[in-house]
């Protein structure tokens, strides 16, 4: 049996990146890591609650990718869903086709 790996995209208002950070990072068993970066929410169904969101005509909000199992996205999703109910959170998965890193050790270079 191949473990298939996907993304979980999460979308947030920037008030709850604190928050959403500090769930994340307890959910040890399911969560190695994970990227973060601010964002602009544009559309029809985003609320634009503060007055330099409505000047600026978008929500200031956070995105976070997670790189994980398939199962364990679901589960890490299900949780979300009972600790951020009502907050409007988006998400999507993704499947991941490859996933690794660069070292500096496995560069090989001819002499």
């Amino acid at each position: 049996m191949t473990v298939e790996s996907v993304c979980l995209t999460l979308i947030a208002a920037r008030r709850l990146r604190d928050e959403l950070f500090d769930f994340l990072s307890d959910q040890h068993d399911l969560v190695s890591g994970f990227t973060a970066s601010d964002c602009a929410g544009f559309g029809p169904t985003i609320r634009l609650p503060s007055a330099p969101e409505q000047v600026k005509g978008h929500a200031d909000q956070v995105l976070v990718r997670i790189i994980l199992q398939k199962v364990q996205a679901a589960e890490l999703l299900s949780r979300i869903k009972t600790a951020y109910a009502g907050t409007r959170l988006v998400y999507w998965i993704t499947p991941v086709t490859e996933f690794g890193t660069l070292d500096d050790r496995s560069i090989e270079t001819d002499h």
